[in-house]
């Protein structure tokens, strides 16, 4: 029986894979054996270096995606069959003080990029009659409100549901979409909340594995949904979280 976790001959692209999480999911494919390409608005030279300094394949484009639009010229001619959706952005303030600029940017790259890029993907899928899977990275906020995220939360929640309804349009036509949850991860849009002593503490007091999660953690899920172990699976939110859903 050959490894369901196989990936080798499949080309991926992960957005905002210059750093945390998606360079994590980024060197994860490669070692599964899948050929990546490095999307984000700074140059993923270092996530590159990773993957070829362990013997895989990889190249880096330059998107950015506070232009929603961006995406959709990316699968033109390249027979991708992974698109792992990352890319995203946060912005903190009370609610009752948010801005529309800060609302608009953030739903903006989290939500109407994710829908736009993921749709071109799909098209382009379709018309080679080919198969394909799509791994969208929604979040604890997905299913919980948050404080002084309201841009944020309201583009998770809107993850989990695009998620669904295009598992829904593209499961009988060879396309898998999924999600992973991740839940506290050691990156740059957490900074500020390890910062917070008393945030830092009620955040760790809750989580049943008792530590901030790592970047590498989300990887394995990510490999999982793109692979044939999980051709199955459509529609789902994966939580990696430590157990905090679960407490």
């Amino acid at each position: 029986m050959s490894n369901p976790f196989d990936l080798a001959g499949r080309r991926a692209l992960v957005t905002g894979a210059n750093t945390g999480i998606g360079q994590a999911i980024a060197v994860g494919l490669a070692q599964a054996g899948a050929t990546v390409i490095c999307a984000g608005r700074r140059a993923c030279e270092e996530t590159v270096g990773m993957i070829e300094a362990t013997g895989g394949t990889a190249s880096t484009i330059l998107v950015d995606f506070a232009d929603p639009m961006a995406g959709k010229g990316l699968f033109d001619g390249q027979n991708i069959d992974i698109l792992i959706n990352n890319a995203g952005i946060i912005r903190r303030n009370a609610s009752v003080d948010f801005t529309e600029a800060d609302w608009d940017a953030v739903m903006d790259v989290n939500l109407k990029a994710l829908f736009f890029t993921t749709q071109a993907f799909a098209k382009a899928v379709l018309a080679r009659k080919g198969t394909g899977a799509v791994v969208n990275i929604a979040s604890l906020l997905s299913f919980q409100g948050g404080i002084r995220v309201p841009s944020y939360t309201a583009s998770k929640h809107g993850v989990a549901g695009l998620t669904k309804i295009l598992a829904n349009e593209w499961a009988t036509k060879g396309i898998n979409v999924n999600a992973v949850a991740p839940g506290y991860i050691e990156t740059n849009n957490t900074e500020a909340l390890r910062a917070d002593p008393e945030r830092n503490k009620a955040i760790l007091d809750r989580i049943p594995a008792g530590r901030w999660g790592a970047a590498s953690d989300i990887a394995g899920a990510a490999v999982f949904l793109s692979a044939p172990a999980a051709g199955y699976v459509h529609g789902a939110v994966l939580n990696v979280d430590g157990g905090w859903l679960a407490r």
